[in-house]
């Protein structure tokens, strides 16, 4: 059977390729596809622990039997507008909106267009890139995620957020490439008639983001650059 392969983060970096196909006999689990790429990249190996993995653009059992024509992506933990938008998502219901893109966000703007008249409070967080790391200077970031998966996986988030409190609606937006010292990054927009449940789920929206979504974030420094190092859900099964 034939699995098309993603690698995303550091770990693109240790196999030097974003995807390819693999040929692999009938019955292989989604813990032999890594096991098969650890035997020719050592390094992965190390990192198995903090592994996850996606298949069809869902969240899968590391013993998950994997099928002829599965898309399979192999995850390290994530980092945790107005532009063009690469990927967007709409609830139809709450009008819910969650986008995808590599332009600055205009938050202010985005909120005051999804704003209604039953709402008497919006509560919008921004995550801005900062000029360092535990005291090391950081001359700019860059963001990359699996698309496809990310907003879904977003529009999930939100639209459970939207259900466990008593809010109106919700954005998630999110920016991609590389982004400069101050810019925004990630924003959260909770829409309320009452302000307390519009912070919280602020919150609980940039708390569930920065564990579930996969996107990864690169820092950049004079000297050397890294990849940031996160922590997923404890609900979500590692390698």
């Amino acid at each position: 059977m034939r699995i098309r392969v993603l690698f995303f983060g550091v770990l693109r970096d240790f196999t030097g390729q974003r995807e390819c196909d693999v040929d692999l006999a009938e019955g292989v689990t989604a813990a032999g596809l890594f096991d098969h790429f650890a035997a020719q990249f050592p390094s992965l190996e190390a990192a198995r622990r903090s592994v996850t993995v996606a298949r069809n653009q869902e969240f899968t059992d590391p013993s998950t039997l994997l099928a002829d024509g599965d898309e399979v992506a192999l995850l390290p933990p994530v980092s945790g507008g107005t532009g063009r938008w690469i990927h967007e998502l709409t609830t139809p219901e709450k009008g819910n909106f969650y986008g995808l893109t590599r332009d600055p966000i205009d938050a202010a703007a985005a909120a005051r267009q999804l704003l209604q008249g039953l709402d008497g409070a919006f509560v919008n967080f921004e995550g801005v890139v900062r000029n360092n790391t535990k005291g090391r200077p950081t001359m700019y970031l860059e963001y990359e995620c699996y698309e496809a998966m990310a907003i879904k996986t977003m529009a999930q988030i939100g639209d459970e957020i939207t259900a466990a409190f008593p809010i109106s609606r919700i954005a998630m937006l999110h920016r991609l490439g590389r982004m400069e010292i101050g810019e925004t990054s990630v924003v959260i927009i909770a829409f309320s008639p009452h302000r307390k449940p519009a912070f919280e789920a602020a919150l609980e929206g940039i708390n569930k983001l920065k564990k579930l979504v996969p996107i990864w974030k690169k820092e950049f420094f004079a000297d050397g650059e890294v990849w940031v190092e996160g922590e997923w859900d404890e609900r979500l099964k590692t390698l």
